[in-house]
């Protein structure tokens, strides 16, 4: 490919889009170590390097290598805060939407029966069976701003014993690789619905970092991240 995949469409092809010589990224596309049989190998020495290595032996010329992952755990774990939210007097409460989302929520939910709040319109959103909520361009539109901000906070933000909550991102990361960008509304999948609710998001393998980036997340925790995918942390 000549850029970083920013869906699934992109990289799941027939035939391919562009010659080898034109190419300058490889995407690694659906494997981590929570895939059956590969739980608790270290994929990022036995598979992810020994592709790389193939990849620059064979297409000298490409430079960027990227996954284009999903974020299985982020709608789970958007439920569990839009509930602490709207539970009164919970210690855990957080207001979890700005003034600005909460308005584009209620003016794109039309005075329909999603909810009388933003966080009520998110929840209801996010668990209806069918995702009917893709069929309309004014809440596609409305959600993408706070599901981005908070999928960022998420990836970056949660952890679990000092690592990423999230099992991919934390194969990922602790591999060496960098957290690149999010792209929304990149799996329209009921799967990719379903785990977060469309986005997917690419990680970054930069040759000469891979190491140095794998030993301050497993030492300390550290997580490294784009400029761009810092501006929804920032904002």
């Amino acid at each position: 490919m000549k850029d970083v995949a920013a869906t699934i469409q992109e990289v799941l092809w027939d035939n391919p889009p562009i010659s080898e010589h034109e190419a300058s990224c490889a995407i690694f596309y659906s494997i981590s170590s929570t895939q059956p049989g590969l739980s608790g190998i270290n994929l990022g020495k036995f598979l992810i390097k020994r592709v790389v290595d193939v990849v620059k032996k064979d297409m000298p010329n490409i430079c960027v290598f990227a996954t284009l992952s999903p974020i299985p755990g982020y709608r789970q774990w958007m439920l569990s805060k839009l509930a602490s939210s709207e539970m009164t007097g919970s210690a855990f409460k957080e207001i979890l939407l700005r003034p600005e989302e909460e308005k584009a929520l209620m003016d794109a939910s039309g005075g329909s029966d999603l909810g009388s709040s933003g966080i009520e319109v998110m929840w209801n959103v996010l668990t209806s069976k069918n995702h009917e909520w893709t069929n309309s361009p004014n809440l596609v539109s409305a959600l993408r701003t706070p599901m981005m901000r908070l999928c960022a906070r998420y990836l970056m933000k949660e952890k679990k014993r000092g690592k990423a909550l999230d099992s991919v991102a934390n194969f990922h990361l602790q591999n060496g690789a960098m957290i690149g960008r999010l792209n929304w509304m990149a799996d329209r999948s009921q799967k990719g619905l379903t785990q977060s609710a469309g986005i997917m998001v690419n990680y970054i393998y930069r040759l000469d970092n891979i190491e140095d980036s794998a030993q301050a997340y497993q030492n300390e925790g550290h997580i490294e991240s784009s400029s761009d995918f810092r501006s929804y942390i920032e904002e």
